[in-house]
């Protein structure tokens, strides 16, 4: 490992730091890989459930949908799709995302003694919360197929873009997880109003109910961005008529310049917070 002196310097370019940053992440696969395998085998040891626990939160809040929409005690419009694949599909591609949004702060914090005392690529802490995320990820997207086959959800040609545009998902929930992550070291409200802010967003998002086609709530869907991800991502697995991917391609090119500066975020404030710690 090279050696590093932190100090300020006012020459900062942003170009070398992604440069440097993005050499990291490369460089640091392996490691990653051995702190991925480290944390989900310390994480299932002790369980009973084991790999259930990834399927827990999407199922509970897609079978509370599904007893209110049968139950009569909510009404909800026409989804074209079975209601049930509609809300598992929903409640799993949102749990993705909000998975994402949080692993660059939960990786980060989980080695924070490792941090003061080791030399390391502190990039390879997100891309092994990058990993641990398609693994839980990859178990919820089987359970979901076997879903489609027993409601008789047909396979589509389209389905073969639906890694690609989960990806985006994932892209998107990362950027803004490394920009919050320094402020969620510096200080634990921010990682309690990230949680509360992101249930509250769920609602104004098709997750488990589809645009209305007018009023309040139309007009703060479509403004949300998060409905583009979902709706889209959706419509690729389940064929819909893909009304926002005009809106998804625009997200995905901010995500990119976000992203990046995001990493030499990440990458400048790590070490100074962790120092100051």
């Amino acid at each position: 490992m090279e050696t590093r002196i932190y100090q300020k310097e006012n020459n900062l370019s942003v170009f070398k730091l992604l440069k440097a940053s993005l050499k990291d992440i490369y460089g640091s696969r392996f490691l990653a890989k051995q702190i991925t395998v480290r944390d989900i085998k310390a994480q299932y040891r002790q369980s009973y459930f084991g790999i259930l626990w990834a399927f827990i939160m999407p199922l509970t809040t897609a079978f509370v949908w599904i007893f209110l929409s049968s139950s009569g005690t909510v009404k909800l419009s026409d989804t074209d799709v079975p209601y049930p694949v509609f809300v598992f599909s929903g409640t799993l591609l949102w749990s993705v995302l909000r998975q994402a949004i949080n692993t660059p702060a939960q990786s980060t914090q989980g080695a924070r003694g490792l941090l003061s005392k080791i030399n390391f690529p502190k990039e390879a802490l997100v891309v092994s919360g990058v990993y641990k995320l398609l693994f839980d990820t990859s178990f919820k997207m089987g359970l979901l197929l076997v879903l489609m086959l027993i409601y008789g959800m047909p396979f589509q040609w389209g389905l073969l873009l639906f890694p690609l545009s989960l990806l985006v998902i994932i892209l998107v929930g990362i950027a803004i997880g490394l920009l919050l992550t320094p402020f969620s070291m510096l200080y634990t409200d921010v990682g309690k109003v990230v949680s509360l802010g992101l249930s509250f967003i769920m609602y104004i998002t098709p997750v488990v109910y589809v645009v209305p086609p007018s009023g309040m709530m139309k007009t703060l869907m479509e403004l949300n961005p998060f409905t583009a991800l979902i709706t889209v991502t959706r419509d690729v697995l389940l064929g819909g008529d893909f009304v926002y991917l005009s809106y998804f391609g625009v997200i995905f090119l901010i995500t990119i310049p976000v992203l990046a500066l995001a990493l030499v975020w990440y990458r400048l404030s790590i070490p100074v917070i962790v120092e100051r710690n």
